[in-house]
């Protein structure tokens, strides 16, 4: 919090014999800064269970929990001998199907064959060909591989076991980014900008993030939007991440400690002042915000007053100190 009031103690005494009276020299100021914390989570911007896309019995896992991990990395294998033998056989179909078809065009050329015997001879390369991409394609699914660089999150399963299709393996988070979700009060929002920077509090420690984006509407009822922030170094997903929010507000006015203060009427605040005469003068002012043991007041107090902050109870308005 930023103040540039002047605390001046005064030993000031005053016909009532009240002692010392400590004063505040007021210093008008055209904005003031209000601090708040947020607190959210954070979260990994991926994060996927992994699954073989084909039943089978485990082989093998490569990787364990707390593991870090690059793209395209194999995690794990299936028991690949049916695939492999599959693959095998139809490549040997698919070469055959080639010698034939290739044959079939120099006797066609001769005039041996028919039209209809080439074009069931390509026919026959045609599905031989299909089937051996499928079955490479097959086998290439008895491995399990990274979707992207990260770090290994769960692992659900061992080696040996049978699955079915789809059955979640590993679950893997993003290592390079994570986001904080924060729930911000609408009245701030206005005061923020998308793509600025932010200070955060994460186990500890003071961490920057940008401001990414809003989600697009708020919870049912609530006041508050759901403010996404991108840190650009790897966190732990799960800590909680406290947002330390400064901003500047616009209002003319001055900031005074709270005990220089006392309730008065229609929501208005009185202190008491000092004029050039040496007399108290009781002024009203309306709390405009309050951080801790300080509230930033406006009114009918100007630059340069002196307001009373101590003894203020035994001061009658009017009186004078001598």
């Amino acid at each position: 919090m930023k103040r540039i009031n002047i605390f001046v103690t005064l030993f000031l005494f005053t016909s009532l014999n009240i002692g010392a009276i400590e004063v505040l020299e007021v210093k008008i100021l055209n904005s003031y800064s209000l601090s708040k914390q947020f607190p959210g989570k954070l979260l990994p911007i991926e994060q996927s269970k992994l699954a073989f896309e084909i039943p089978g019995k485990i082989k093998i896992i490569n990787v364990d929990v707390g593991d870090e991990v690059q793209e395209g990395q194999i995690l794990a294998k299936l028991d690949d001998r049916e695939a492999q033998a599959r693959l095998n056989q139809v490549k040997a179909s698919f070469d055959l199907a080639k010698q034939v078809f290739n044959r079939f065009q120099d006797l066609r050329q001769q005039g041996h064959i028919s039209v209809q015997e080439l074009d069931k001879a390509q026919s026959d390369l045609t599905i031989a060909e299909s089937e051996y991409e499928f079955y490479k394609v097959k086998l290439e699914q008895t491995n399990l591989i990274s979707p992207y660089s990260g770090i290994i999150q769960n692992r659900f399963l061992d080696s040996g076991t049978v699955i079915n299709q789809g059955v979640p393996i590993l679950e893997i988070v993003d290592s390079n980014y994570v986001e904080a979700h924060i729930s911000v009060p609408i009245i701030y929002l206005n005061d923020m900008k998308i793509g600025a920077e932010y200070n955060f509090q994460v186990d500890g420690k003071d961490i920057n993030a940008i401001f990414s984006r809003l989600a697009p509407m708020s919870p049912g009822g609530s006041d508050s939007r759901l403010a996404i922030f991108k840190f650009t170094e790897f966190i732990s997903p799960g800590s909680i991440a406290k947002l330390n929010l400064k901003i500047n507000k616009k209002s003319r006015g001055t900031w005074v400690p709270l005990r220089s203060l006392s309730q008065s009427d229609q929501g208005l605040w009185a202190l008491y002042t000092i004029d050039e005469k040496n007399t108290v003068i009781r002024d009203l002012v309306e709390i405009v915000y309050f951080e801790n043991e300080y509230a930033f007041v406006k009114g009918t107090i100007q630059d340069g007053d002196l307001i009373v902050l101590g003894g203020a109870a035994k001061i009658i308005p009017g009186k004078k100190i001598n």
